[in-house]
Formats: C-alpha cells, structure tokens, sequence
C-alpha cells in the first residue's frame, strides 16, 4: 500500500510536528515545569515564603495553602514533565509515524487547560486570592493547548485514514 512520503500532513498548510513548531512548545513546557515545581517545593514544606511579584506572598501562601496536605502543584509537574516527554518523540513526521505520542500529547493538553481554567476559577471562589505564579502556570497550558493541539488532530485524522483502509487501532495509532 502506497503512503506518502511528505512531512505534512494531507489537506494540512503546515506540519504540525515539525521541530520548528515543538521547540517552542518544548520552551513552554519547560517553563511551566520550572513554576510548577518551584510552586510545589512551597507545599512541600522546603521552604516558608513564596515569591509572588503581583499579589504579594501572602495571597500566593493562601492560594497554595487551599489544599494542604496535598501539594496540587505536583499535578502540574507531573503534566508538564509528560508533555516535555512526549514533545521529545519521534521525527517531524511523527503525525504520521507515531500517532499514538500526538494524541497522548493532545489529551495531556487539554486535560491542563481544563484543569487550569478551574484553578482561575477557584481562586477567587474559594481562596478569596490570586496566586501570579498560579495564573503563569495556567497561561502556559492553555497556550500550550493553543499552540500544540494540531498535533493531535493531525494524528487523529491519520488513525482514521488507516482505520479507513482496513488496519486495526494498534496498527493505525502504531503508525503501521
């Protein structure tokens, strides 16, 4: 069976796995990473003050405090580490020869924006304060989203030309 041998995908302007477009998103992911850790050291108890340049510590301290003991900026560490992960997979065609990376990376994307789209809410809400660092963190996932949700729906239109032409879901998320 034929397969084309071109780093876009078919009816696409751009590739969207192309390392001129994941560096960026590497870029991101690493700066959310590097606020989310730094954000979750807080909840871990390393040390007693948080930096905030807009709010202030102390609305910061109230904002992470909300859910102690659990330090919820592990979440983010955990996303952000994931999608640095999977940004780092395969060539440019990976659209097209890892499909499974893209979509794993889509999911991880949106499951971020949902989740810091919350956490803009319950600030407010429910800590009756802001957290800069916080609000940078979910700026990062949603721009991420953004900027690296055409990975995805490449990968997911290429799934379904392969399931299209009669290979099974592993073979068509295997790329095969």
């Amino acid at each position: 069976m034929h397969r084309s041998t071109s780093s876009t995908p078919p009816g696409w302007q751009h590739n969207p796995t192309a390392w001129r477009r994941r560096g960026p998103l590497l870029a991101l992911a690493a700066a959310g990473l590097a606020i989310a850790t730094y954000l979750m050291l807080y909840q871990l108890g390393a040390y007693a003050s948080v930096w905030d340049p807009i709010f202030g510590g102390r609305a910061t301290r109230t904002v992470l405090d909300l859910t102690a003991p659990v330090p919820d900026a592990a979440a983010g560490v955990i996303a952000y580490a994931t999608e640095i992960g999977l940004l780092a997979l395969g060539g440019a065609d990976r659209w097209r020869s890892m499909p499974w990376a893209c979509i794993a990376l889509g999911v991880v994307l949106v499951t971020g924006a949902v989740v810091s789209i919350a956490l803009i809410v319950v600030q407010p809400a429910l800590a009756g304060a802001w957290c800069a660092l916080c609000l940078g963190s979910a700026a990062v996932s949603l721009l991420l989203l953004a900027l690296g949700i055409g990975e995805a729906l490449a990968a997911w239109e290429e799934v379904r030309r392969l399931r299209g032409r009669g290979r099974s879901l592993v073979q068509a998320l295997s790329g095969t």
